[in-house]
């Protein structure tokens, strides 16, 4: 498979975009580190080419303030049932809202996964695109995220929860 990567520059530091030859997007991240990218798939594209990624748009516009935007991108996700319910379900948490990692885990039907939840969500390769930083520690507190907290708390403060 050959992959389409880019990176922007946006406010929280350069995000790099990993989509397939149909354009839904494979990996995100706040990084310009392609290996980095790349790691956060099991099976990495065969081939990569440098250009304009449909996700770009809107990427820029989410950080213009349309933060609903990156909602509408497809992306391909390869992973356990748990892991599809998952990604799925962090889709449907709108801008300016989160879940707790406990109310994740009721929301996959599995109240006691709490770690199972937490999991989920260290897997998800699209960042922003499936908003994995949207859900929170019991206490309000970040929790972790792949690509650093200091990031988690500025996109939930560019929505309205920070």
């Amino acid at each position: 498979m050959t992959a389409m990567i880019q990176t922007l520059t946006t406010p929280d530091g350069p995000f790099t975009i990993l989509a397939d030859g149909d354009q839904p997007v494979l990996a995100s991240g706040w990084t310009d580190d392609v290996a980095r990218i790349l790691g956060r798939l099991a099976s990495p594209p065969t081939e990569i080419i440098e250009g304009e990624t449909a996700a770009a748009e809107a990427v820029r516009a989410y950080y213009a303030g349309d933060l609903a935007a990156v909602h509408a991108i497809d992306v391909v996700q390869i992973g356990t049932a748990l892991q599809l319910a998952g990604w799925a379900e962090l889709r449907r948490i709108e801008p300016g809202s989160a879940l707790t990692y406990t109310e994740f885990a009721a929301r996959l039907g599995r109240p006691t996964a709490v770690r199972a939840a937490a999991s989920v969500c260290a897997a998800n390769a699209p960042a922003l695109f499936v908003p994995c930083h949207r859900v929170l520690r019991a206490d309000g507190s970040m929790g972790g995220f792949a690509w650093g907290t200091d990031i988690k708390a500025s996109l939930l403060a560019r929505e309205g929860r920070g």
